[in-house]
């Protein structure tokens, strides 16, 4: 009895389907005692790209941002700006030599950017959804994203 080709491609699509990462679902987080409930995107934005240096509240704002070369960091900048990672980073050459401003606090792992972030009056980041816990409070949430 034949098979037909097609019964052959179907386990082929399901053996590759987990290749294709899914998209983190990231939140914009300050610590839980900072007074801050939400904050807009364009105020996240002008925060860690430099521009504004202060909180709402009046605290010093202190971006943190993931590793490098980490997914969440390039999704996070991707929802935040529409900008990758090169572009980001061109942005903050540039700033960084001209001596106009200096780029954000990098962390060394998402549970360090966390802990940072809870433990620092003033400090902002980003982590999954399913990295918030009681120490911070979730200030800007990203639209969920349609597929076509």
């Amino acid at each position: 009895m034949d098979m037909p080709r097609s019964w052959l491609i179907l386990p082929t699509l399901f053996a590759l389907a987990p290749i294709v990462p899914a998209t983190a679902d990231v939140v914009v987080v300050v610590g839980a005692q900072t007074g801050i409930d939400r904050l807009t995107q364009d105020e996240v934005i002008n925060i860690f790209l430099g521009r504004y240096r202060v909180l709402p509240t009046g605290l010093a704002a202190i971006p943190v941002d993931q590793p490098a070369a980490s997914a969440i960091k390039a999704e996070f900048y991707r929802k935040l700006t529409n900008k990758d990672l090169a572009e980001i980073n061109a942005y903050w050459a540039r700033l960084y030599f001209s001596g106009k401003t200096s780029p954000p606090l990098q962390a060394g792992s998402a549970n360090e950017a966390l802990r940072i972030v809870a433990a620092t009056p003033g400090a902002i980041g980003y982590v999954e959804r399913a990295q918030v816990d009681a120490r911070v409070s979730i200030v800007l949430e990203f639209p969920a994203e349609t597929t076509p």
